[in-house]
């Protein structure tokens, strides 16, 4: 399997687990570096790689007047000076081609929303870019289809350029309902490139709820650590997950965003469960 290298941070079977996370939405320089820095800090005492991750723009909003962001000029300066002031990795979401270049130039990691892998064009215009692609599955598709996502990185040179993550962040059931897959991860880790479990936007229940005739999405947060450890336990490389202070006044997602106290917390759990996966595999 292929190792990954996100500035400063490998990922890959070797590597120490890789956490990114962050706020969803990029709301303030000083919002992104409170998250930042504490996760930072816990991450290194723990001996686990850091990713942080904001969006300087939320496209795929279940209502039209759903918080956007501050877009892509002002996010991706906040976002370049975050991982300067941080010394760590940072990693946004692109939703159109155009975007790819710009993002580009203020991270290290650029992002496929799910609902988004099947883009050629999206796809192609980030691998070009020379940098690390992280694909979500789509909520559509099947773990195997992902192959085909693989293919169009790889042959538009993300394999030659950052190379490539899988991440898995569950799978339509009906209506209003997310699962994850674990036979289909096992299927995923054996494709070639590292894979990450994105274990708070895996509890969501789109487009569950309305409130003033704005429609979101709900999300069963208390489930998040429950999955993630599964998820390394599993073998998985990188764990994805969005956080904040205070989810209830977030601008996005926070019915699915941990606590910043809870996500600090589980990184324990998630380390101690690293450290048995390896010490397994050693004997």
């Amino acid at each position: 399997m292929h190792t990954v290298q996100i500035k400063n941070v490998p990922i890959g079977p070797d590597a120490p687990l890789a956490i990114i996370a962050g706020p969803c939405l990029a709301e303030s320089r000083d919002l992104c570096l409170r998250v930042g820095e504490a996760m930072r800090d816990r991450c290194a005492a723990l001996g686990l790689g850091y990713v942080f991750k904001a969006s300087f723009d939320k496209a795929n909003r279940s209502s039209i007047r759903s918080s956007r962001g501050l877009g892509l000029d002002e996010g991706v300066k906040i976002l370049a000076s975050v991982g300067r002031e941080l010394g760590v990795p940072v990693t946004s979401d692109i939703h159109e081609p155009s975007q790819a270049a710009p993002a580009a130039e203020a991270v290290d990691l650029l992002q496929i929303p799910a609902f988004l892998c099947r883009q050629t064009d999206l796809l192609v215009a980030a691998a070009k870019t020379g940098k690390p692609v992280n694909a979500k599955k789509g909520q559509f598709l099947s773990p195997q289809e992902m192959g085909a996502v693989v293919q169009k990185l790889t042959e538009a040179t993300a394999q030659q350029g950052g190379g490539i993550i899988l991440t898995e962040r569950g799978t339509f059931f009906g209506y209003q309902r997310l699962v994850n897959d674990f036979l289909g991860l096992g299927d995923l880790l054996e494709m070639g490139w590292p894979v990450c479990f994105d274990a708070t936007h895996s509890t969501q229940l789109p487009g569950a709820s309305a409130d003033a005739g704005v429609r979101t999405s709900g999300g069963r947060p208390d489930r998040a650590g429950l999955l993630a450890r599964a998820a390394v336990a599993a073998g998985v490389q990188s764990i994805f997950m969005e956080t904040h202070p205070d989810p209830a006044a977030a601008l996005s997602d926070g019915a699915t965003m941990l606590p910043l106290a809870a996500a600090l917390e589980l990184l324990e759990e998630l380390a101690a469960i690293k450290t048995a996966v390896s010490r397994g595999k050693a004997n």
